[in-house]
């Protein structure tokens, strides 16, 4: 729990310190003075001020940040200072101004996904296994051991890969042409032609829905118990099996079920070694199993070898990608939305600050390359949230700096305080769907 709390923590004060920056960077830009930019809220535990005559402040609760502008001039100011007010600069600076948080956020966003792409990260190979009969996926000729290569055109090297360039395809719906090199090394089509799937957080992965599944690990001898029955069988550290018994191509837990049928008795077990086949016989040693009865065990300690590739990219493509992933992920967002306002999919996906901090610690437990690819994928959801037209918000604000610019002059002060109200209210409810969906996904 400290865990994930930490790392939900870091990760609040990070991208919001990083948007308040955004707004510091413009205002100072455009002459405003700032009079405190400071990391977390409440009480302050340390102060300074810089020769500008802006206070950098750290605060008490580390969640976040926030930034003081001089917004209307003081009464004995002189022109130079007035002019320094935030409502004294221009629509287009005061638009700057605003904009400048969100767009920091989304800048981010492109800069962490390309230092992912600049020094790589390991990921499963894109290899199928055979789909489910009546599934899109088998309608569309997919066979075991195909490798999709790309997706509408667009390479891809791993699954996460070809999972993100399907998934506005697997939700919406659509045709997905997979490009595939099969087991026996030849290049092929596959035309899924995919029904739109429910998004609700109990629903089941829509990859799998359609068919689309990675290949099942193969077993792989990790281990050896000195005195065991594999040892004296001749099995070695590093063994790949490849049949037991009368399984073909097992997997981990099949392997351990054939075994456990054999107590005592001799079984026939293939690996590869060396990249040759070899046929060993072993005979179980018996032992009781949990309810009593006998099974067979071996002694050896089994991990899955699952293929896995290196993604890694030059700069400019580390660029161009970090771009093109950030921009995607705004427009399947506000995809997203539209389809939540129209009802077609449900509210139950939004969530809330803790559903945010339970991926935060997992992603961190996982490692750093996860925990950066959830930052970046928070900090484009901050940035488009705080673009939308909702009073109170950065793009609330854009909204008045809108109709301003066809009036050719401010909003009056009532539509302002109701625009406030309003603002106020959705914000709330937002909030407390949130809060409620978060909730909900605890204790069911």
């Amino acid at each position: 729990m400290l865990f994930t709390l930490l790392a939900f923590a870091v990760a609040l004060g990070v991208l919001i310190t990083f948007h308040e920056l955004g707004h510091y960077w413009v205002a100072r830009l455009c002459g405003v003075r700032v009079l405190t930019f400071s990391v977390g809220f409440g009480k302050i535990v340390f102060r300074r001020k810089d020769r500008h005559g802006t206070e950098w402040a750290l605060s008490a609760i580390p969640l976040g940040g926030y930034v003081k502008m001089l917004d209307d001039p003081l009464p004995d100011a002189s022109p130079e200072q007035a002019a320094q007010a935030f409502n004294r600069k221009s629509l287009r600076q005061r638009s700057a101004i605003v904009a400048a948080g969100p767009i920091a956020n989304l800048l981010l966003a492109a800069l962490l996904y390309s230092a992912l792409n600049l020094a790589g990260t390991s990921e499963p190979a894109a290899i199928l296994a055979a789909p489910p009969a009546h599934t899109q996926a088998a309608q569309a000729g997919v066979m075991a051991g195909d490798r999709i290569t790309a997706v509408n055109g667009r390479p891809v090297q791993s699954w996460g890969e070809a999972r993100w360039q399907l998934l506005d395809l697997l939700t919406a719906g659509g045709e997905a042409r997979l490009q595939v090199d099969t087991g026996a090394g030849q290049a092929r089509e596959r035309v899924l032609r995919l029904r739109p799937a429910a998004i609700v957080p109990e629903s089941a992965d829509p990859m799998a829905e359609a068919g689309l599944a990675l290949a099942m690990p193969r077993p792989r001898i990790s281990g050896v118990n000195a005195g065991g029955a594999g040892e004296a069988a001749g099995l070695r550290d590093g063994d790949l099996i490849l049949a037991v018994g009368g399984v073909e191509n097992p997997s981990a837990g099949a392997v351990v079920r054939e075994i456990q049928k054999y107590p005592g008795r001799p079984v026939a077990v293939t690996v590869q070694r060396d990249g040759a086949a070899l046929a060993l016989t072993v005979v179980p040693q018996a032992q009781a199993g949990e309810d009593g009865a006998q099974v067979g065990r071996i002694g050896v300690m089994l991990a899955a070898d699952l293929p896995m590739v290196t993604v890694r990219y030059g700069l400019a493509e580390s660029l161009y990608r970090g771009v093109a992933k950030t921009a995607d992920t705004v427009w399947f967002s506000l995809k997203m939305m539209g389809r939540m306002l129209i009802g077609d999919v449900s509210m139950r996906n939004v969530s809330g600050p803790v559903t945010i901090a339970d991926y935060a610690g997992q992603t961190a437990r996982i490692g750093l390359a996860a925990y950066i690819g959830f930052l970046a994928l928070i900090s484009v959801s901050i940035g488009v949230l705080n673009l939308l037209p909702i009073p109170m918000l950065d793009g609330g604000h854009l909204m008045y700096y809108a109709f301003e610019a066809v009036r050719g002059k401010p909003l009056p002060e009532k539509w302002l305080e109701n625009g406030q109200r309003i603002g106020l209210g959705l914000l709330a409810a937002l909030m407390g769907l949130a809060f409620f969906n978060d909730f909900t996904r605890l204790f069911s």
